[in-house]
């Protein structure tokens, strides 16, 4: 359970960022531009990836101001790849709208994507820190293993001999990197030691494979009005989440039967997600996946046990608990 000072720092940093990215696109042209980007930056969102990289500069006692350019930079990031994402998977709603793809098609799509990774750049460029070089490899050699990792998932779609490993290279590059980033310049800036930058960037490696794991789960287990986009959308897509990684190599020949028949499926709908949900539950992939989010939890808490014992530190450990207990 997060405390009190944990819930007012979220929500302080929260705002921080909010403002910073509702003035991002104000007034600025073309509007085939910057329109869709105003509309992705205020859909809403938790903003969990910048407050990691603030609260990781935070718990080395560091400038968090000075960390706030940084952190508006990841975000935008992350929503780059939300927009090419949801392109390529065809999804119609995010955060509850309709996609930038549906609402404006394609083209503008992936303008749209350029434009926010392109901004990102930019306000990361705003950091004033001295191991901005630094920071900037960091940065951009993430964005190359994002895009690693969405490669990845995409080629996963026509597989069906994935294995657990395969998955978690995948996810390690797409969800998890982007998570390590994050703590990572946050200790950076923070002015970290080495062992305390390393630390804090394993931090994030395995809140973001329990962050993945969990929305894999999400996806099937969630409601729709809860989870913000079509609910089971990962099943229509034929993604190799966990849960189908998990159940196509621990099912009986039946079982895995059935379950691919209804994968191959491209006209699958909620009672058929309801059945694969409900055969999750009899191979045991719900389980596995539950226990595996746990072990990557329990993995990140002991990554921050040789950090100094400061409020910051009190605050990561709090958003491990925001995040193992979330509804979407």
């Amino acid at each position: 359970m997060e405390s009190e000072a944990f819930k007012q720092v979220f929500l302080k940093y929260q705002t921080l960022i909010n403002d910073r990215l509702s003035k991002i696109a104000d007034s600025r042209q073309p509007q085939n531009l910057y329109q869709p980007i105003e509309y992705v930056l205020n859909s809403g969102g938790k903003r969990i990836r910048p407050i990691l990289l603030m609260l990781s500069c935070k718990a080395l006692d560091g400038d968090v101001d000075a960390s706030l350019d940084a952190a508006v930079a990841v975000e935008l990031l992350h929503n780059f790849t939300l927009v090419h994402d949801d392109m390529m998977d065809q999804d119609d709603t995010r955060r509850g709208m309709p996609t930038v793809h549906k609402k404006w098609g394609s083209d503008i799509a992936l303008l749209t994507g350029d434009g926010l990774v392109s901004l990102a750049y930019q306000s990361l460029l705003r950091t004033r820190s001295k191991r901005i070089h630094e920071i900037s490899k960091i940065f951009t050699d993430g964005i190359i293993e994002l895009c690693e990792g969405q490669a990845l998932d995409y080629d996963f779609e026509k597989r069906q001999d994935v294995q657990l490993d395969d998955y978690l290279l995948m996810i390690g590059k797409k969800t998890a990197r982007l998570l390590h980033i994050c703590a990572t310049i946050g200790a950076i800036i923070g002015n970290g030691s080495d062992s305390q930058v390393q630390a804090l960037g394993n931090f994030g490696n395995n809140l973001g494979c329990a962050f993945q794991i969990q929305d894999d789960l999400l996806d099937i287990t969630s409601k729709q009005e809860i989870l913000g986009k079509t609910h089971g959308s990962d099943i229509i897509r034929k993604k190799q989440t966990y849960l189908v990684v998990y159940g196509l190599t621990h099912a009986d020949v039946a079982t895995k039967h059935r379950l691919l028949d209804i994968l191959e499926n491209s006209n699958n709908h909620s009672a058929r997600i309801t059945e694969i949900r409900d055969m999750f539950q009899h191979i045991g992939s719900i389980d596995a996946a539950n226990a595996a989010i746990e072990n990557y939890i329990t993995s990140a808490r002991a990554n921050l046990d040789d950090l100094p014992s400061t409020p910051g530190k009190g605050h990561l450990l709090d958003l491990l608990d925001y995040v193992a207990t979330r509804q979407a």
